[in-house]
């Protein structure tokens, strides 16, 4: 069994290294908070990241399921429009899809 120094040194090297990886993004990242490039990004890649998620689900899409993921694009739409809460948007057209193809639009 290794010496009691042995095992605190160890514990202490582990503790260090956990501590400075946690803190590492945080001193990384705060010269850039200043950055203009950064306060660009901020306000622009919600709405990119929203048309990709956009064209990705609607890529393969079928006559069949065409209706419901139309009025449910349309409900994401309007409540984020009405909301403007990424959360509500999203929650609300999913559960409009998810009712709308299970009940309306199910196909037998």
């Amino acid at each position: 069994m290794p010496d009691t120094p042995y095992l605190l040194a160890a514990v202490g090297v582990c503790a260090a290294v956990t501590w400075a990886l946690r803190a590492l993004p945080f001193t990384a990242l705060a010269p850039l908070r200043a950055s203009a490039a950064v306060h660009y990004l901020s306000a622009r890649m919600p709405l990119g990241v929203m048309v990709i998620l956009t064209v990705y689900t609607l890529r393969n899409v079928s006559a069949v399921q065409a209706p419901p993921a139309a009025l449910a694009l349309g409900a994401t739409l309007a409540l984020h429009l009405w909301r403007r809460n990424a959360v509500l948007s999203i929650l609300g057209g999913t559960a409009l899809h998810v009712l709308l193809a299970s009940t309306v639009f199910a196909v037998s």
